[in-house]
């Protein structure tokens, strides 16, 4: 093999090793960054308050995108606070933003079928004790797709337990108390892509 053989083929393997990792580059940040539902396109770029998290945003929430399918805003009394039920391949999560009177993002996954006595003062669920924090009534209304009439009222008790574990009963109307487990998230952890209707 001559020089110029030589030059052409080292050159070659490192245009293809180069074009290597672009493609694997590429590919992890497609997997990272939420794409628009078809007829609809993102109206700015990503911000990270998430109290404007509206019906139809993507939010991204470490490395998982989930569509926004639904939101219920709650007032009690001074208070108000907002939960976004979130969609993705595995399943539907909630995201509430409260403000009472920290900032507090929590992430909640449904528990069907572990309902246990609502209102005690300590409940042991998924290897901790969680012990009572508050309980209430709210006035809500929804908008999107949530399963609940437009408005009306929720009953609730809240949990806590070390390391920002948390556990809530809620009642919504007439209907029974479901139980969802939920992990406090720090702010930075979230990320949101607004999305609007396409012309």
């Amino acid at each position: 093999m001559d020089d110029v053989t030589a030059y052409l083929v080292i050159a070659l393997g490192c245009l293809l090793a180069a074009l290597a990792v672009v493609a694997v580059v590429a590919r992890r940040r497609g997997r990272r960054r939420p794409t628009a539902e078809p007829g609809r396109r993102a109206t700015s770029g990503p911000r990270t308050d998430p109290r404007r998290i509206g019906v139809g945003d993507i939010v991204e929430i470490g490395d998982l995108s989930y569509a926004v399918r639904g939101s219920i805003r709650l007032v009690e009394g001074e208070w108000s606070w907002a939960e976004h039920l979130l969609d993705d391949d595995s399943g539907r999560y909630r995201l509430s933003v409260a403000e009472n009177p920290e900032f507090e993002l929590v992430l909640w996954e449904p528990q069907p079928g572990r309902v246990r006595t609502v209102g005690a003062p300590a409940v042991d669920a998924a290897g901790r004790r969680y012990v009572w924090h508050e309980s209430g009534q709210a006035r809500y209304t929804a908008t999107g797709v949530t399963g609940l009439a437009p408005s009306g009222t929720v009953r609730y008790h809240d949990y806590r337990a070390p390391g920002g574990a948390r556990l809530t009963f809620e009642a919504y109307g007439e209907s029974g108390w479901e139980v969802a487990l939920g992990h406090r998230l720090d702010p930075g952890d979230v990320t949101v892509y607004p999305q609007g209707r396409g012309s």
